[in-house]
């Protein structure tokens, strides 16, 4: 069975490329776990993160961006003494504050989905990745994300974040063509 070509043989990444990457979500808590999970990510492998991630759901009260809003200094300071994440003051800060700014996005649209997804009229961008050197790290629309969400108040969404956002929540589907996956997410909506 082929694969793209990022997929190493840890199980849990294997996993993750074979049942989630690129498949259209339009789960507002969803959403807001991979908010968190790649603003998480930068400077770092997404195996590092996907490694962390079931402590990473633990901490941050399943993804729930209410519960995470309501987080206080205390529980901040907890996070930076919890081994299982990225022990990292600025990554932390940040999740909270996007979830702050999530549910304000969330209250102005209707959901987090249709605002994120409105971007791209609703329909996920395919491309033709042959190999390694196909893939990009950002694009124009990940930059106009990333500049709005900016200007909404979020923080750690930088456009290669985006970009990375983009692809793990199917707005995008960068499954390489000979991967097994590349015709079936490309079916989806």
């Amino acid at each position: 069975m082929k694969r793209c070509p990022w997929v190493n043989q840890n199980p849990l990444m294997v996993a993750y490329h074979d049942t989630e990457w690129g498949v259209p979500l339009h789960d507002d808590q969803k959403l807001f776990e991979f908010l968190v999970l790649e603003g998480a990510q930068a400077g770092l492998s997404w195996e590092t993160v996907i490694n962390k991630r079931a402590t990473y759901k633990k901490a941050f009260k399943n993804f729930d961006p209410k519960k995470v809003a309501n987080f206080t200094a205390g529980d901040s300071k907890k996070l930076l003494q919890n081994a299982g994440i990225i022990r990292n003051r600025m990554k932390i800060a940040s999740a909270i504050n996007n979830a702050k700014q999530f549910l304000k996005v969330r209250k102005e649209f209707g959901s987090f989905d249709k605002y994120i997804w409105a971007f791209i009229n609703r329909r996920p961008i395919q491309h033709k990745i042959r190999s390694h050197k196909d893939y990009q790290a950002r694009d124009e629309m990940s930059d106009k994300i990333s500049q709005d969400l900016k200007e909404r108040g979020f923080s750690f969404v930088g456009s290669t974040i985006m970009y990375a956002h983009m692809q793990a929540t199917g707005m995008i589907n960068d499954h390489a063509v000979h991967c097994f996956r590349y015709r079936e997410v490309a079916k989806l909506r």
